[in-house]
């Protein structure tokens, strides 16, 4: 049963037990009645468009949907070949660059050197200022595997 169904049934016993409109209960009870009757409506009003509403969001997250699928494009696996998944432009994971420990014969700091750098041949040791020449073979550089 509706709230609107609750209060016409409430106003129908009122009716049914014949109170006087006149005496200062009648008027109570009827002055109850008639609020309630106006709430009933708002509320059914508030429903009805909370659904429209409801019915609205759902058309507009369809299109955005579609609007997804248009600029993102569709999602595929990891191991398709369209190149929109391909991780390789952005290296999340530090542990494939080659790294290595080298010691500043002058001060004797420790520096980490990535292969960047080493690629660069030569750099200035943050600490003293000399500078490191490295010379390298790609075979020097074999990946420990784990």
């Amino acid at each position: 049963m509706s709230v609107v169904e609750k209060v016409a049934y409430l106003k129908g016993l009122a009716d049914g037990l014949g109170l006087d409109a006149e005496t200062k209960e009648g008027k109570l009870f009827s002055a109850i009645i008639d609020t309630l009757e106006e709430m009933a409506e708002e509320i059914e009003e508030l429903n009805d468009n909370a659904l429209d509403i409801g019915d609205e969001l759902d058309a507009i997250s369809e299109d955005l949907a579609e609007v997804e699928d248009i600029v993102f494009g569709d999602e595929c696996d990891d191991d398709c070949d369209c190149g929109c998944c391909d991780d390789d432009d952005y290296d999340f994971d530090d542990e494939d660059d080659c790294e290595i420990s080298v010691v500043c014969p002058a001060c004797n700091d420790e520096l980490i050197i990535d292969e960047s750098i080493l690629e660069l041949g030569q750099i200035e040791c943050p600490n003293c200022g000399e500078t490191l020449e490295f010379e390298f073979d790609e075979e020097d550089f074999v990946e420990d595997e784990e």
